[in-house]
Order: C-alpha cells, then sequence, then structure tokens
C-alpha cells in the first residue's frame, strides 16, 4: 500500500450518550487513486464513517492516518447528499469558496475554478444564483467545489441520491470521467448496491449492532464492464446477500 493512501485502523464511533457504538473495528486502507463504495442500510452509520474519516467529528477509538497535507490543497474534500450551496452567492462563488485559507492568489483560485467548472459542465451556469438552477447541476456545482481544494480523497455521502434516474446515470458517467481523468481516491456511501457495482473498483458493506465491514471484495473487471455484464450482475448479488 502506497504511502499516498488513506488507513483507518480500529476505527470507533459511540454517540454522545449513547450505550453501544453505531461501528467499531474498522480497519481497510485506501489506495492512491482507488475508488472504493461503501454500502450499508439506513442508519448503520455509513455517513458517520465519512465524517469520521474527513476529520469532521473525532473517532471514539482507532485512528485515521492520512498522507502529509500538500501546499494549496486539503487532503480530504466532500460531497454531501444536500448540495449545500450558499444561497447568497452566485454559482461561481460557491465554487471557490473551499479555497479560503489555501494561501491562494486571486489568480490561482480563478484558475481552478474555472478548471473545475469546465470540467464539471458548468461554466455556462457561472452567475447563476443557486435557485435558479436544476438538482443535477447543483450537485455538479457541489463537486466542482470539492475538486477546487484538489483532495487527495474525495468523500461522497449518496450524493445522487436525490436527483432522477436518467440525471443519476448521467451523473455517475460524468463522475467515472472525472475520478479516471484525475487519478484521486474516492469513498462513495450509497444504500444502491448496482450503484456501487457500477462505480467503484472495491465494495464494501457494512453491516451489524455495531457495524462493522462484513465483505470487502474488488469489482470483477472493474473500469471494463457495462452495466449488463452477468459478471457484473452475479457480483451485484453477492453484494446482496451480504447485506
Amino acid at each position: 500500500m502506497s504511502d499516498m493512501g488513506f488507513h483507518i485502523e480500529s476505527l470507533r464511533y459511540r454517540y454522545p450518550g449513547a450505550d453501544t457504538p453505531i461501528f467499531e473495528d474498522l480497519n481497510f486502507s485506501i489506495a492512491s487513486g482507488e475508488f472504493i463504495a461503501l454500502v450499508g442500510g439506513s442508519g448503520v452509520g455509513k455517513s458517520t464513517v465519512l465524517r469520521n474519516v474527513a476529520g469532521l467529528i473525532a473517532p471514539s477509538g482507532g485512528r485515521v492516518r492520512a498522507p502529509v497535507r500538500r501546499r494549496e490543497a486539503r487532503p480530504t474534500a466532500f460531497v454531501f447528499q444536500d448540495t449545500r450551496l450558499l444561497p447568497w452567492r452566485r454559482i461561481r462563488a460557491n465554487v471557490r469558496y473551499g479555497l479560503t485559507g489555501l494561501g491562494l492568489t486571486r489568480a490561482d483560485k480563478r484558475e481552478r475554478v474555472d478548471e473545475v467548472m469546465d470540467l464539471t459542465a458548468i461554466a455556462n451556469l457561472a452567475d447563476r444564483w443557486p435557485h435558479e438552477i436544476s438538482g443535477g447541476q447543483a450537485q455538479r456545482a457541489n463537486l466542482a467545489r470539492a475538486l477546487a481544494v484538489r483532495p487527495r480523497l474525495l468523500l461522497m455521502d449518496e450524493p445522487f441520491s436525490a436527483v432522477d434516474a436518467l440525471t443519476r446515470s448521467r451523473l455517475q458517467e460524468e463522475l467515472l470521467a472525472i475520478w479516471r481523468r484525475l487519478n484521486m481516491s474516492v469513498l462513495f456511501v450509497t444504500h444502491d448496491i448496482r450503484e456501487a457495482v457500477y462505480l467503484a473498483q472495491r465494495v464494501q458493506v457494512i453491516r451489524g449492532t455495531p457495524a462493522r465491514i462484513v465483505f470487502d471484495e474488488t469489482v470483477p473487471g472493474a473500469g471494463t464492464t457495462v452495466r449488463s455484464d452477468p459478471e457484473l450482475q452475479a457480483f451485484t448479488e453477492r453484494v446482496a446477500g451480504a447485506l
């Protein structure tokens, strides 16, 4: 495993006041450039795992080892299910928001924002307000804001669950294209097994009380298969069995 990866070691989290941890003894690594999907039922702690990895909350036990932070970048970036665009900022200003505190010049910020807005196909929306764009466009802006900080690890919490099926399929394709181009690591949380199998190189299933990872396998032919591939469908059934 490369030193550029993230290592989750004996991770445990108990909500304040709770008798039982929501998950414990989580151990896995995310290699540089690897795409992992974490699948589990509602309330099992998937989003809490992401927040622990991101450092938004402190674990009750164990630790997350991350690569040394690069200058003018952040180790992780978070794409929430709710886009959380600031309604008083235009789309371009929303995308630029995460660059605060990175020591970038105004020209550097402008270059980065232009780059990620082109990459996510929202350059034409720069002067729009959040209420003037569609759900799919808002999620593209949400993704652009995360990409602008050039994270080593992109954390995604069911980012496509609130859009219609056609938009969801398009966003999945766009995400794969961006991931391949940028060669970044992704930890993608979803309850949709087919989405996990289609997008990821590895699929993990988290289950139980306290929750643990009960399944962790490489997707057969990851990156080369199509949605209707029989081998992919068989693997999807195995993931469903693990749930």
